[in-house]
């Protein structure tokens, strides 16, 4: 296919680039500042730093620091979210063995992901300190990520049910029961530590999913 870009479009498009390169490179230091350190400890100069930018240009994108944290936690809040929507279709798109199938998702669901490690240490740090930030942003928190994903799930369920493979009278309710049976303490200390224990992800899984299966299968 020709290009039909020319040479003036490019000179156009090329501060726009370096405008999105270097927005994505505080977000990417930000996310690993904010993670590391916790919110109050995580400086302008140090993202700038580690973005390798300087702090006027952080200033050029974000007012201050809290509209570069909101950023940050919203964006990677949505990551996590469109990562167990993809978990969800890959798992539940097409049932084989349902159980099999919901355990499996269940493991993925529960099993740290090294991408998001930085992402679930703000977590971590904004449960510990969850005065220190205002509600709307707790809240639109929650719907870009814990929200959204669950309503992914209790669509699917929403499915299943009118196929006759669960009987679910609230789908919502269904994936909070879901997601509560396979959180276990266990799960939270490792998962939001970023420790492996796949022997207890597998038992939590499996146990987690034996017990929804009791509440939701057709009788």
């Amino acid at each position: 296919m020709t290009n039909h870009t020319t040479p003036s479009q490019e000179t156009a498009e090329a501060p726009a680039r370096r405008y999105t390169g270097k927005r994505l490179a505080i977000m990417e230091a930000a996310r690993h500042a904010f993670g590391r350190v916790g919110y109050v400890q995580a400086s302008i100069e140090t993202i700038a730093a580690d973005a390798g930018v300087s702090t006027r240009t952080i200033y050029n994108h974000f007012d201050n620091k809290e509209q570069l944290f909101s950023a940050v936690l919203l964006e990677s809040s949505t990551e996590v979210a469109k990562a167990r929507e993809i978990l969800i279709d890959r798992h539940l798109g097409v049932i084989t063995d349902l159980e099999v199938d919901l355990t499996n998702l269940a493991r993925e669901w529960i099993r740290p992901r090294a991408e998001f490690a930085d992402h679930f240490a703000i977590v971590r740090r904004l449960r510990a300190e969850s005065e220190r930030f205002p509600e709307d942003l707790r809240q639109a928190w929650r719907t870009a990520g814990r929200d959204r994903a669950r309503h992914a799930l209790a669509t699917r369920f929403a499915d299943l049910s009118r196929t006759g493979v669960l009987v679910v009278a609230d789908h919502q309710n269904a994936a909070n029961h879901f997601i509560a049976l396979i959180a276990s303490t266990t799960i939270d200390d490792s998962y939001y530590s970023a420790m492996e224990l796949e022997e207890d992800i597998d038992a939590v899984a499996s146990s987690g999913v034996h017990t929804f299966l009791h509440g939701y299968l057709p009788r």
